[in-house]
């Protein structure tokens, strides 16, 4: 969100095989620390082993993001690139992960998925949480074709990005 205004970004990532004992980590237009963590989430919920790659994480057209709404976009992002598998075609994700591994949404979801119907996506992969703001969204998007799905958990989304990918 840049104040009210949905923006929507891409997130590219890449990881690779290193043989150094400490892998390399390289950020550009997102919090190195977030990365850190989101990292460790992924190795201890999720058995994905990315303690032992190199991981290159990038915002494209040189923005920068500082708030955690994106952190589900970019744990996808690595899923799909240590799978070596793309995520669906006109897919949004969004979503804050605890270090439980628990997701969250962030504020002002009804809006981003409008912004994102807007500009020609197909479904999102949000976090779920009940919420009413949420719910109200989801009812807003009911007579469209826009899909919403929501995971509760990063094994989720790793589970549902398996399946998407296959």
């Amino acid at each position: 969100m840049e104040g009210t205004r949905p923006l929507l970004v891409e997130i590219q990532a890449l990881v690779a095989e290193t043989s150094l004992a400490t892998p390399r980590r390289a950020v550009v237009g997102w919090d190195s620390s977030r990365l850190a963590m989101i990292l460790a989430v992924l190795d201890s919920h999720c058995g994905l082993g990315l303690s032992k790659h190199d991981v290159y994480l990038n915002v494209a057209g040189g923005l920068k993001i500082h708030e955690p709404g994106a952190d589900m976009a970019v744990a996808a992002a690595l899923i799909s690139s240590i799978t070596q598998k793309p995520l669906p075609k006109g897919t949004i994700i969004f979503g804050e992960i605890a270090l439980s591994g628990s997701t969250r949404n962030p504020s002002q979801s009804a809006a981003r998925l409008k912004e994102a119907e807007k500009l020609g996506f197909t479904q999102a992969i949000i976090a779920n949480q009940n919420q009413k703001e949420s719910k109200s969204a989801k009812k807003n998007l009911e007579k469209t074709t826009f899909k919403v799905e929501e995971v509760d958990h990063l094994m989720a989304l790793v589970a549902k990005l398996a399946v998407n990918m296959a």
